[in-house]
């Protein structure tokens, strides 16, 4: 909101917030925070809330998605790509939601070295798109499945077991495993946004490359026509709803599985009963099969651990499979005609492409377009396998630290871990481990916590 005595938006360096939120500076990591020794220089910046990333106050462990996201992001267009005129977006936290800004642009002679660098890399990358979005692909997966098979101690125990000690001690225990985990989930998080960027600063850059040479082409061209011209039918965001059109149909070919799925009990209830009938069971086997990995969606955008996921809030997905057997039994299509989809995007595409005049717009036109067409498949695929799949793995592997400390007395919901920074959280796991070697009946600073 713009100051009314100045006609400028308030200084955050001066911003005050209600006094309700006293204290909220604590909740977040310091270099988030507006400060007089880095003061110069964000006063020269246009800082601006992000609602995109960050619509809602920020849970201070959420915050690392963002972290990860403004190192990644920034080093691909600075130091990776070198795209010559842009610097990095940086991050700032006021009154616990996030500011952005776009970093002022380097001096001359830093953008005239990296239009040198700029035009060697980018390019192969465009020319070589399908090749490494199948490397990317292979490696990302790779990562997450990593990150699925930590092991996080789902207790502390009395004694270290028998079999860490005999024939020989293993040489660490559940002390170590506590506080390595919780490590090597942040490793890999920012290593899974390093990724996440790989290849996604381009993907916009193609998609404006191509835009604008619409616009001289076509003036008066809609941004939703642009969009249609890009946009794809086969990406695995929609693989999801893909899977439960499959499962509602195989229901209605099974002998009494609709029934059950269509009844207002428990999804619980529902996977118990299925489980009595051949029938049941082989649509169970399939429903497992979805699963992983396409039910590791989030039930929003996936930035946030309160959102919940088709695994955490199954409700959702059988919901939806109970409203499309309704319609099957109706006669109604209920998949997506992605033949159809494929025609209409073509067909924008020849219709404009059949108003130039010269040979040689025709041919800017079918390059920018043709590069924009390979590359634009990352912007629609990678959301699903690094918003969706991996930090749905990433909230599961938290979850269960959180039942750590709510166990050990440290916190009352499992939840309540989301609010502390990822900083703070190796502090509580250290208290834990260093009371269970200390021995018994050694008090933890659950007060503390719990405040």
């Amino acid at each position: 909101m713009a100051d009314e005595k100045t006609g400028r938006f308030p200084d955050p360096h001066e911003f005050k917030v209600p006094p309700e939120l006293d204290g909220w500076e604590e909740m977040y990591p310091s270099h988030y925070l507006f400060s007089k020794d880095r003061m110069d220089w964000e006063k020269r910046q246009f800082w601006y809330q992000d609602k995109i990333h960050a619509p809602e106050p920020m849970p201070p462990l959420d915050l690392i998605f963002q972290e990860a996201w403004q190192i990644s992001l920034s080093q691909y267009t600075t130091r990776v790509f070198c795209i010559p005129p842009a610097q990095g977006i940086a991050q700032r936290m006021v009154g616990c939601y996030l500011y952005i800004c776009a970093v002022e642009p380097p001096p001359p002679e830093v953008i005239g070295k990296k239009a040198e660098l700029f035009q060697k890399r980018v390019f192969y990358v465009f020319d070589h798109y399908d090749e490494l979005w199948d490397k990317w692909l292979t490696k990302f997966k790779v990562l997450g499945n990593e990150m699925k098979a930590l092991n996080v101690p789902e207790e502390m125990p009395k004694f270290a077991p028998e079999d860490q000690v005999l024939p020989a001690p293993r040489g660490y225990y559940v002390t170590y495993e506590l506080v390595e985990v919780f490590d090597k989930l942040v490793n890999m998080v920012f290593k899974g946004w390093q990724y996440h960027f790989e290849m996604l600063n381009l993907t916009y850059l193609a998609y404006l490359m191509f835009a604008d040479v619409a616009r001289k082409l076509f003036p008066g061209i809609s941004e939703s026509a642009i969009g249609k011209m890009v946009a794809g039918a086969y990406v695995s965001m929609f693989r999801p709803e893909e899977e439960l059109c499959r499962l509602s149909r195989l229901a209605t070919s099974l002998k009494g599985v609709k029934d059950v799925l269509s009844n207002n009990k428990t999804v619980p209830e529902k996977l118990l009963e299925l489980d009595t009938t051949p029938d049941g069971r082989q649509w169970l086997e399939e429903y497992n099969k979805a699963k992983d990995p396409w039910f590791y969606v989030s039930c929003g955008s996936g930035w946030l651990h309160y959102e919940g996921s088709w695994l955490t809030q199954p409700e959702i997905p059988f919901n939806y499979i109970k409203d499309y057997i309704a319609r099957l039994e109706k006669g109604e299509k209920i998949e997506r005609s992605l033949d159809h989809i494929d025609k209409q995007r073509e067909d924008i595409i020849k219709s404009y492409r059949d108003l130039i005049k010269s040979d040689e717009d025709r041919t800017t036109f079918d390059n920018a377009y043709k590069t924009v067409r390979t590359i634009y498949r990352y912007a629609e695929d990678h959301l699903f396998w690094v918003e969706h799949w991996f930090h749905t793995i990433w909230f599961g592997k938290i979850r269960d630290l959180g039942r750590i400390m709510v166990n050990r007395g440290l916190l009352e919901k499992v939840d309540d871990i989301f609010m502390f920074n990822r900083y703070e959280i190796p502090e509580m796991l250290t208290e834990i481990a260093t009371g269970w070697a200390l021995g018994v009946n050694i008090p933890l600073r659950s007060s503390y916590y719990k405040a």
